[in-house]
């Protein structure tokens, strides 16, 4: 089994490594992923029969507002050739890393299940994000109609790890460790964060989902499924535990009220999840957040 994994150098990336060693991870220097010849070249040099793509243009919500049309375009553009050609290839196997932000902004009732995806349009601060991940679920179920195979994809909570970029565009829980890291360096007293704190969310640590993915490829799974942890913590509880992991509790944290909370809350069932790996146990968002905190200030 020749196995590709896309976005190999990210933050997903990175841990899988750990355990699927024999791989091939790709990164932005080998292909142009929105570009058809570039694709059609991955697909003729490498010949795999297993496709694990986690490259995508990601980041926060500020830039997600300020680039809809990017997110929206590559994204798109990028998913589509990436199973299009799978399929002309012939690959057996295609797993395609989706995000909660697909699902609705607001139902009826929490924690949101996979037949929920597409009762509602995303929420407006990750809009063009969330639709291009859903178009992504919508081609690989439509490939599996069409064409009798069984591609399938994941669809993974926020997540957070030392493997993440720093910067405007990494993930909150990382972009926080990274700011408790500097004020401590610089012996400030208080850290700013955004919005109100309020908003709830299910935060991952990375390694966790890299070994969803490899339990998946090991025992052969086609379902497609939701990823998470059971802890939906508000971002001011999330960051608390930050600032103890951290042995950082005399910091202050600034709420900018004038900046935007995001989504309410999207948590999400692992109900289906636990009936396909009923041992999955994600880390503690404490202990996960000590272990990047562990890293980075080294």
């Amino acid at each position: 089994m020749t196995i590709v994994v896309t976005g190999g150098n990210g933050l997903v990336g990175c841990c899988l490594k750990n355990y699927l060693p024999n791989a091939i991870y790709l990164g932005r220097k080998d292909y142009n992923l929105e570009s058809n010849e570039q694709v059609q070249s991955l697909y003729r040099d490498i010949k795999p029969t297993r496709v694990i793509h986690l490259a995508a243009t990601v980041g926060g919500i500020v830039d997600n507002i300020a680039r809809p049309c990017d997110y929206f375009q590559n994204n798109v553009i990028m998913n589509t050739l990436l199973i299009k050609h799978a399929v002309e290839n012939n690959v057996q196997r295609f797993t395609g890393m989706l995000s909660t932000c697909i699902y609705p902004d607001v139902v009826e009732s929490y924690p949101m299940t996979e037949n929920q995806l597409h009762i509602g349009p995303p929420t407006a601060t990750n809009f063009s994000y969330g639709y291009a991940k859903r178009c992504m679920a919508v081609h690989i179920d439509a490939v599996n109609r069409q064409h009798n195979l069984n591609y399938n994809y994941l669809i993974p909570c926020n997540l957070y790890g030392a493997h993440d970029k720093a910067g405007d565009n990494s993930h909150f829980v990382t972009a926080l460790v990274h700011k408790i890291v500097y004020a401590l360096e610089k012996n400030y007293l208080s850290i700013d964060l955004m919005g109100d704190g309020t908003p709830l969310r299910q935060f991952m640590l990375a390694d966790d989902l890299a070994q969803v993915i490899a339990y998946m490829i090991q025992q052969d799974i086609v379902e497609s499924f939701n990823v998470a942890t059971e802890q939906n913590l508000s971002i001011k509880q999330i960051a608390e535990a930050a600032l103890s992991a951290c042995s950082a509790e005399h910091l202050t944290i600034n709420w900018d009220t004038t900046k935007p909370n995001g989504q309410l809350r999207k948590d999400v069932s692992i109900d289906k999840l636990l009936s396909i790996m009923p041992d999955f146990s994600a880390t503690d968002i404490k202990q996960g957040i000590k272990q990047v905190y562990d890293q980075l200030s080294k």
